[in-house]
Formats: structure tokens, C-alpha cells, sequence
């Protein structure tokens, strides 16, 4: 079953000319939306387009400045995540929100555990059946009684879903889900996400993967610099017009097609082994061009890239820089030798949140503002401006938290 904008019937969720700003910088202006009952609803747009922000709007984290929201045809005002839940609003992150250390039912059920009537205590044993019921209905074979400390990634889901299901979510919002998948448990996760749509349930899909929205979505709204851009039916749209929508440009006018010539190499990477890691990885870096590194999860694509930049260096094989064998043990060797390291996970491992921006831009080279034992502070301000300046960074100033 697939929904078409023009099937679809009474709205569940409306959002009406929604505006945030957060110290001065519009998160959202002016944006309107509409999830209705039995569709998978895809949410895109590039880092910075609003789409965690609206999620938030939507599941009573932030209040909206500005805007409406009607939820079953009232309008409605959600003070906290609990207000949402109460009226079957879930949503499952990118990052998991389970306790490792208590089991798949208590985690499935937290802060509404079925009671006694009489002694208003605990009743362990309606929790354990209720929970091994709503995983049985996933085609789920866990034990409710299992830590959730020894599942892997995708198990964890199940459970996020089985604690949505516990709240009778009439909404779902599930925020980059595959991010951490295998394709097999991809492809699981898409037929229980079909499942629960077909049972009425209306699921709001994010991913930066096109490929996957185009998989499992009825409809795709775009978002652009804080933006409604458009709401299309996916049979009414392809990949390079979803791409336009998203960036404001055609596909051949962002990344026109062109040859790099191969100038002279700058990085040789020769049977770099890290033992019960990776093993004899080679490969050549030229000036000019960009190289990519693919593979499934848990090929250890981060783990060599961790190498390169002596975060867990390797413990054989050779990188050579402008033909020159080095020896890279930690991120100084790497960074003296002109290398530098983007994690995929920037707020655990990239930034220092409680830091501003200025403080975050020229951390790694503070040696050059010292004087004596002093920081120019004027100088660093000044390098730091530079780099917003140059990188278009979106900010209200140099003094804005990068948790901010």
C-alpha cells in the first residue's frame, strides 16, 4: 500500500507557519506540514536545513516561537516530551535513549509501568507478557528479561519501536534509523516500518540515504535553510529533483562533471595492518583529489581513518607524505605532517560543546596566538573570523557555544 498526496485523508499532525530561532539565528521560519494516518512520510534537506528542530518542535523538546500545531483536528501545545507521549508521539533518534543496565521490558516500559490496582505496585508479570506480546507482534524473538546492554544496534530499534508501540504511538518519527545498519538489518527494519504503516500508524522517515527514501517513503517533504521548499508523492519525483529542491540547484550545476588530472601523490598508504582491526589495507592519494573509502558497517572504514591520524595507530605497514616514510603514533605526528581528521560523530568526538566557536576553530593551533605565556586574543579572534567568514558558518558570533 502507498499513499499518494492526493489519496491521503484527514490530517494527524499539522503544522502551521512554524518559526525558531535559537540567539538570533532562524531555525525554522514560517513552515508548514502535514503527516496523516497509514503513510511514511520522508523529511530531507542538507545539515542546517531545520529537520532536527521541527523534530523537536514536534515531540514537546522546543517550543515553537511562532505558528500552530493541530494534532487529530485541535490545536495543541506539547510543554515536554511526556505531553507528547501522552497523546501517542514517539520518536526514535539517531542516538539510542534505552538504560544499558536494566532490561528490554523496563526499558520498553519506563514511566508508565503497569501497577497493581490494590497495592499500586509494580505488576512485573502483566509488564513481562505485555512486553513479550508487542515484540512477538514485530516478529521480534528477544526475551523481555534480556539486558539491553548485550544488543547489538538493530535489536536496540526493536526495542525503541516496542516502546513506541507501548505508548499506542499514533505518530513515529524515526530520525536517521539506518545510520548504523547492516542492508539485511536495513531491509528488516523497513518491513516493520511498512507494517506499522499498513496498521494505520503515521511514521515521519529522516535519512540523508535518497536512495532509501525512495525505498520506503509515500510522500517527501523538503526543507532548505530553515525553509518549507515543497511536499512531493514520490511516484512524482526523482533523484535529481529531490536534489534541486534540497539545494536550490541542479544536480549537474552542484557537482558539474569534470577529470581531475593525477598530479604527483602525497599520501602512499602501503599494508597497513592493525592486528584483529584491519588488514593490509594500500592505497594512493594524489594532490587535487578526493579518494572515497567504502564499505558496509563494520568494515572499519573509521578505524584506517583513525590510523592516518594516530587516534589508534597501526601497528604495521607504511604512510609515506610526498614520498618520505613516516612514523605516526599520535594526532601531533599527524597534524605536523599537514593531516587532518573530520570524525563522523563531530559532537562526541569533533567539538568541545562548552566551548565558542573561536575557542573551537583554533584549538588545534594555539601555539601560533602565544606570546610568551599569554594568548593574543585579538589575533586568535581574528583567524577565527577568517574561517567563519571563509566556511559560511551559520552563527550570531564568535561567542556562540558550539553546543549552541
Amino acid at each position: 500500500m502507498s499513499i499518494d498526496a492526493s489519496e491521503h485523508g484527514q490530517p494527524i499532525l499539522h503544522l502551521e507557519q512554524i518559526s525558531k530561532s535559537f540567539a538570533g539565528v532562524h531555525a525554522l521560519a514560517d513552515v508548514s506540514f502535514t503527516l496523516v494516518p497509514g503513510e511514511i512520510h520522508a523529511l530531507v534537506g542538507e545539515n542546517g536545513a531545520g529537520k532536527s528542530t521541527l523534530v523537536k518542535i514536534i515531540t514537546g523538546i522546543h517550543r515553537p516561537d511562532h505558528g500552530h500545531i493541530v494534532f487529530q483536528g485541535r490545536p495543541i501545545s506539547f510543554s515536554s516530551t511526556l505531553a507528547a507521549h501522552h497523546h501517542g508521539i514517539a520518536a526514535i533518534y539517531q542516538d539510542l535513549n534505552l538504560f544499558p543496565d536494566l532490561n528490554i521490558a523496563e526499558n520498553i516500559f519506563m514511566g508508565h509501568m503497569p501497577v497493581h490496582p490494590r497495592t499500586n505496585t509494580i505488576d512485573w508479570g502483566q509488564m513481562y507478557q505485555q512486553a513479550a506480546d508487542i515484540l512477538q507482534s514485530l516478529g521480534v524473538d528477544l526475551n523481555p528479561r534480556s539486558r539491553v546492554f548485550g544488543l547489538s544496534i538493530a535489536q536496540q530499534q526493536m526495542v525503541e519501536i516496542a516502546k513506541a508501540l507501548s505508548i499506542n504511538a499514533k505518530v513515529l518519527i524515526m530520525d536517521e534509523p539506518t545510520s548504523t545498519l547492516t542492508l539485511r538489518e536495513t531491509e528488516d527494519l523497513f518491513e516493520i516500518t511498512r507494517r506499522l504503516r499498513d496498521a494505520g500508524t503515521a511514521i515521519l522517515f529522516i535519512s540523508h540515504r535518497l536512495e532509501e527514501v525512495f525505498e520506503i517513503a509515500d510522500r517527501v517533504t523538503v526543507l532548505r535553510d530553515g525553509h518549507y521548499v515543497g511536499t512531493e508523492s514520490i511516484r512524482q519525483i526523482d533523484n535529481d529533483q529531490l536534489i534541486q529542491m534540497m539545494v536550490g540547484r541542479t544536480l549537474n550545476t552542484l557537482f558539474p562533471k569534470g577529470e581531475a588530472a593525477i598530479t604527483e601523490r602525497v599520501l602512499q598508504v602501503e599494508h597497513l595492518t592493525r592486528e584483529g582491526v584491519f588488514a593490509d589495507i594500500s592505497f594512493d592519494l594524489h594532490k587535487g583529489e578526493i579518494l572515497g573509502l567504502a564499505g558496509l558497517v563494520g568494515a572499519r572504514r573509521t578505524d584506517v581513518a583513525c590510523a592516518l591520524f594516530g587516534i589508534a595507530p597501526a601497528d604495521s605497514g607504511t604512510i609515506s607524505i610526498d614520498g618520505q616514510p613516516q612514523t605516526i603514533q599520535t594526532p601531533k605526528d599527524a597534524m605536523s605532517l599537514g593531516i587532518a581528521y573530520i570524525p563522523e560523530d563531530r559532537q562526541q568526538h569533533g567539538l568541545v560543546l562548552p566551548m565558542d566557536l573561536t575557542q573551537n576553530i583554533t584549538l588545534p593551533m594555539l601555539e601560533q596566538f602565544a606570546q610568551h605565556s599569554w594568548l593574543d586574543q585579538r589575533q586568535e579572534r581574528k583567524t577565527a573570523q577568517q574561517f567563519v567568514e571563509r566556511l559560511e558558518v551559520k552563527a550570531t558570533g564568535l561567542w556562540q557555544k558550539a553546543q549552541e
